[in-house]
């Protein structure tokens, strides 16, 4: 049976390799394993966004840098989560089936609260939404970073219950995550984040990768000394862009010594430009209006499957008369 994709990202800000490496990567290379949906979360995104033009903005960029990056309009359906208003409505179904006690442990709730910060009922409700977004396609495969994992799993979970209480109406979904790259490491050794301002922006000018990759913090290791290149940052972010080939001349040159951070540095500032180049270059010539024209396809491709998976859910459930 042919694979049913769907997979989705924040237009909150500005994308980095952390973004990509994790999981729009995976998004690219299953274009040709199955029918893939991918979407915009702009209503997951009202969760930390409220000015309209900013949300705008990002919606425009991130649809951009999808097609920059190489999702193929003619292969995949892009879309808007809000093109989708059956999304809201299944939500609403699943929210009647979960209790908060078992939302109270979801990652999103636990990170706000130890944060101190005024939880929302949108976050709160976050993982059913991100539940309804893969079952109302029922999806077999969503390709996920690690940190997404257990939204997923919600997701399965809420599948089981619906299946359970109202009979089998969904698959449940399998992730999909590459454990070479499930964690990329930011600029101060750990997780690539927004909100720690360690990234390496996707498509960064050659000055903006040349600061970032300078700022890493270094030991005192001296040139001769041999160092550890699984517990160097430099090196655990050049290796994202080096072949295997390459990986084992970078890897012998911290083992054997005689290189210093400079060079090791130099080296990755290189390999970074070298793969963001073209990205770059092709982000920049995609226009708004390419943009619009791709997004309006896609929502008039992907309506009629959610409208018919939606039927089968109210029959389910006995509101359809």
């Amino acid at each position: 049976m042919s694979q049913l994709i769907v997979s989705g990202a924040q237009p909150s800000g500005i994308l980095h390799i952390g973004n990509y490496f994790g999981a729009i990567k995976q998004m690219v290379n299953l274009q040709s394993q199955g029918e893939c949906r991918f979407f915009l979360a702009d209503m997951h995104a009202q969760t930390t966004i409220s000015s309209a033009e900013q949300l705008q903005s990002n919606i425009i960029d991130l649809a951009r840098a999808y097609l920059a990056v190489g999702l193929d309009p003619e292969k995949t359906i892009i879309f808007k989560q809000s093109d989708v208003p059956e999304v809201t409505e299944l939500a609403w179904t699943l929210s009647c089936l979960a209790s908060m006690p078992y939302l109270m442990r979801a990652h999103s709730f636990k990170d706000a609260q130890a944060k101190d910060k005024e939880v929302s009922v949108g976050l709160f409700n976050y993982p059913i939404l991100m539940a309804a977004d893969i079952l109302i396609h029922n999806a077999t495969l969503v390709p996920v970073g690690k940190d997404q994992k257990q939204h997923l799993e919600i997701a399965r979970d809420m599948a089981r219950k619906f299946n359970s209480t109202y009979g089998h109406t969904f698959v449940e979904p399998e992730a999909y995550i590459i454990e070479s790259v499930e964690i990329v490491p930011g600029t101060d050794g750990e997780k690539m984040s927004k909100s720690k301002s360690n990234t390496i922006p996707l498509f960064a000018t050659h000055d903006e990768i040349k600061k970032a990759i300078m700022s890493i913090p270094t030991d005192s290791a001296s040139v001769a000394d041999s160092k550890n290149p699984d517990t160097n940052t430099i090196y655990r972010i050049h290796k994202l862009f080096l072949t295997p080939e390459q990986d084992e001349v970078v890897r012998a040159k911290y083992v054997d010594g005689g290189m210093g951070y400079k060079e090791a540095k130099d080296m990755c500032i290189e390999s970074v430009e070298h793969f963001i180049a073209p990205l770059r270059t092709k982000f920049n010539s995609i226009s708004d209006e390419d943009v619009k024209k791709v997004l309006a396809q896609g929502k008039e491709r992907v309506r009629p499957h959610v409208i018919k998976q939606m039927e089968i859910i109210r029959a389910a459930i006995g509101t359809t008369l």
